[in-house]
């Protein structure tokens, strides 16, 4: 992996993103986008993360962040992934009205074979694409291209109107489902 997509800076504000496996669209129940917002609360509380946006769509998440207590990055991130794809793989077998735990779970299956440092399944993509946002002009990007997302792929004609976003707290100043670190 190249340095460029390393978190080299504990201090650093970053724009990071996950992505499930093979983009597949898991998020579109809202309770697998549950469980990612506790795991996200959860590092708030416990492991020193600070978002400033974010948002979920239907096989990915974007935010921007950073960690503070002298807490690693890198493992806070890693550990919301880790935890996220248990809990979800976990709430896919136990949903009894999941029409696609069958195909879900040979996708999570067949991909985890594929990489060695898996126990059974794979969920999330293993790069995170961590970058420092050190402008102003690169965080204001990021914070649009963020809160614009779900307006982009035609989810919502406005990005305030996006459930599973701080599109909401920056247009209105209402809190959002987050607490954030603006």
């Amino acid at each position: 992996m190249s340095a460029k997509y390393k978190f080299s800076d504990k201090e650093a504000v970053y724009f990071v993103t996950a992505t499930t496996i093979e983009w597949v669209d898991i998020f579109t129940r809202n309770v697998y986008k549950d469980i990612l917002l506790d795991s996200f609360r959860y590092c708030q509380r416990n492991q020193g993360l600070q978002i400033y946006s974010w948002v979920v769509m239907i096989n990915h998440f974007h935010m921007i962040c950073s960690f503070v207590h002298d807490n690693d990055p890198g493992m806070v991130i890693k550990n919301i992934k880790s935890f996220t794809a248990m809990k979800i793989i976990d709430a896919v077998i136990n949903n009894p009205t999941e029409s696609r735990r069958k195909w879900l779970l040979e996708l999570f299956e067949r991909n985890g074979k594929r990489n060695k440092s898996n126990l059974k399944y794979q969920f999330w993509q293993h790069e995170n694409h961590p970058v420092i946002l050190d402008t102003n002009t690169m965080y204001d990007q990021r914070v649009d291209y963020i809160h614009e997302n779900p307006v982009r792929a035609g989810f919502v004609s406005a990005a305030e109107e996006w459930l599973y976003s701080s599109a909401v707290d920056y247009a209105t100043g209402r809190n959002g489902l987050l607490k954030l670190a603006i």
